[in-house]
């Protein structure tokens, strides 16, 4: 049976650190932990063989690069037998930053990022609205992101 990872302590306080600022060195972290640079080099690559750190992002402000419109998809299955095959063709669109498989109103809900508003709908009616299975979708497009932030981690006994 394989063994199960169990963060501890040290553990949630180098991921929460990292979520908020992952440019920061293994030494600037264990200066602010009171550990060595060399601990947290050893910890952060047991995270990442646990799969709990599965890769680090850059955080990149998309309308600085044109791309003014953050929209959200609501997309109906015609049947959700369709869902892989639909998922599938969904991740081929670059555009898609996200898709979510979920309960409710929907089948499927993305996040989509364009130049414009014609981009978007170019995006809607000849790509997404072409995959076979969707029978149809709703769109909301984003006014303001007031936030977005990393979630806040404790170990199960603060709860």
């Amino acid at each position: 049976m394989k063994k199960v990872f169990v963060p501890d302590d040290i553990d949630l306080k180098i991921l929460s650190i990292l979520m908020v600022d992952a440019k920061k060195t293994y030494a600037e972290i264990g200066k602010e932990l009171f550990i060595s640079g060399g601990t947290v080099h050893v910890r952060i690559k047991k995270l990442m063989d646990a799969n709990v750190i599965l890769n680090s992002q850059l955080k990149v402000d998309y309308s600085k690069l044109g791309y003014d419109i953050t929209a959200f998809l609501g997309m109906y299955l015609e049947k959700s037998k369709y869902y892989d095959s639909v998922s599938q063709q969904l991740g081929e669109i670059p555009e898609i930053l996200e898709a979510h498989y979920t309960t409710g109103t929907y089948s499927i809900f993305a996040k989509v990022i364009c130049r414009d508003t014609d981009h978007l709908r170019d995006i809607i009616s000849h790509q997404i609205q072409q995959i076979n299975g969707i029978q149809r979708t709703e769109t909301f497009i984003s006014l303001h992101n007031s936030y977005e932030r990393p979630l806040k981690i404790t170990l199960s006994s603060d709860s």
